[in-house]
């Protein structure tokens, strides 16, 4: 990019950012960067700027790079959660595409600073990250690059095994506690002590011991369990535990608003740049460029920024009292209650900082959205000999619950630590909560042996509908049986 072009692209970034704070937008200041489309890729697929060097980050880098390369998809921006909030620009953009994602880039950032979600995240991570990255190539220079690679790949394999509800760091009891807990328990916990010292005169029953299993109630952090708990990690080894899940943790916001932010973001490119200064010939090539980024997508997965800004678009006409023209006979059921009128614009940004993906979905995917989505559900059956997909379900209600289902926990399988001493053997017992989809076993019996190079001790895992099957790993070979 010449000077007279990035002259023309900071004159531009000034008008869509004026406009976007005349029509509400609430957002951070921006830095915008222009790059070539390879660190773009490098971005996408490390997730934050100067995060630690990893093979699987790398993997996915040529993943994006060559999909890209061959036609197949294509990266227009990076946008970050930080304050000042960073953003990226592909070099090869047009001078309209880089209007269109600029528009775009300021409803992620408005979306970031007023959704309740993101209230909790740390708005320098890039600067924690690359602390982060230091500390661990510290760590290879002192101990061998193999060395941290192999415990990174344990690490990773249940990187998104954390309590997803934790929102700062904490401190566990250690082992040392519990046990003296379990020795000498306390009678009481609270300021008010002095008001049961006469019951406790009178009674002669003496106090129950606590249990002596640890955790004494199941722990969905299995990344701050094995930081914590892990018999014989190093120091640095726990620092690495550390990291990555105050990582994930940073991550956890998008995750849950993944269609929110997307359909947002779309919503406002769509509505800053239909009020701006654009030839016809832009603003062909805009309307072009917004119906490539909406369009429905596969049978096999949604597009988030289509069904995101078409759930948006529909609270705003409901809200502002206009008639569903498609399906009236889907539209306020209740006709008993009054149909708001002209506050569409006030409603969106309500539900902006108050919903996430499943509520947002529970509330406001309507029976005429699922019909003008075509959203229903489907199966394999064989026909003729042959495997073919076939309609399960198009009653809305039960599409829009089985999406939701899908979401839950963000489609990973839900595993708690039971058990950190179990048969009293320093055994580790982790537990699958069986939810209607069974556990890939495969995968399962892969991530026990990263496990046991975490907890240097057999690791079993119980699963099945009514947690009948156990399977384990005791450092030498896979055990299944019933539990």
């Amino acid at each position: 990019m010449d000077r007279a072009e990035r002259a023309e692209l900071e004159k531009w970034i000034d008008i869509i950012t004026q406009k976007a704070a005349e029509l509400g937008l609430d957002f951070y200041p921006v830095h915008f960067e222009v790059v070539p489309d390879h660190v773009i890729y490098e971005l996408g697929s490390y997730g934050l700027p100067a995060r630690f060097s990893h093979w699987t980050f790398g993997r996915d880098y040529h993943i994006q790079k060559t999909m890209y390369e061959y036609g197949m998809a294509k990266i227009y921006e990076i946008v970050f959660n930080t304050d000042p909030c960073q953003a990226f620009l592909l070099e090869s953009n047009s001078m309209l595409a880089h209007k269109f994602v600029v528009a775009h880039v300021l409803g992620h950032n408005d979306f970031f600073k007023n959704n309740v979600y993101f209230e909790q995240t740390d708005r320098k991570m890039i600067e924690k990250v690359r602390l982060h990255s230091n500390r661990i190539r510290r760590y290879e220079e002192e101990y061998g690059p193999l060395v941290v690679e192999e415990f990174l790949d344990a690490v990773l394999s249940i990187e998104y095994h954390f309590d997803i509800h934790a929102t700062a760091p904490f401190r566990r009891k250690s082992l040392d506690e519990y046990e003296q807990e379990r020795r000498h328990p306390a009678r009481h916990a609270t300021e008010f002590d002095d008001l049961w010292v006469i019951g406790e005169e009178r009674s002669l029953q003496p106090a129950p011991a606590p249990s002596r299993r640890i955790p004494p109630e199941p722990d969905y952090d299995l990344l701050g369990f094995l930081r914590d708990y892990a018999p014989e990690l190093e120091r640095w080894q726990r620092d690495i535990l550390s990291m990555i899940r105050e990582e994930m943790l940073y991550f956890v916001p998008q995750m849950r608003t993944k269609i929110m932010n997307e359909g947002w973001a779309s919503y406002w490119h769509e509505r800053i740049l239909s009020e701006i200064d654009l030839t016809p010939e832009e603003h062909f090539e805009f309307r072009r460029m917004h119906s490539a980024v909406l369009s429905p997508g596969s049978r096999m997965s949604l597009n988030p920024y289509y069904v995101g800004y078409t759930i948006f678009k529909d609270i705003e006409r409901r809200w502002n009292g206009e008639p569903d023209p498609d399906y009236p006979e889907t539209d306020w059921r209740d006709e008993s209650l009054p149909r708001p009128q002209g506050e569409g614009l006030k409603k969106i940004f309500e539900v902006r900082q108050l919903e996430c993906d499943t509520s947002f979905l529970r509330k406001y995917l309507t029976e005429g959205l699922v019909k003008r989505l075509d959203l229903y559900t489907y199966k394999q059956e064989e026909i003729n000999g042959e495997l073919v997909w076939v309609v399960q379900e198009t009653d809305w209600r039960k599409v829009r619950d089985t999406l939701l289902d899908s979401m839950t926990n963000f489609g990973i399988p839900v595993i708690t630590v039971e058990d950190g001493d179990y048969q009293r053997r320093g055994e580790l017992l982790l537990k699958h909560h069986y939810d209607g989809k069974p556990l890939d076993k495969d995968y399962a019996r892969r991530t026990l042996r990263y496990i046991y190079q975490i907890w240097k001790r057999p690791v079993h895992i119980q699963t099945g509908p009514e947690g009948e099957e156990m399977i384990s790993w005791d450092g030498k070979e896979i055990i299944e049986e019933p539990a």
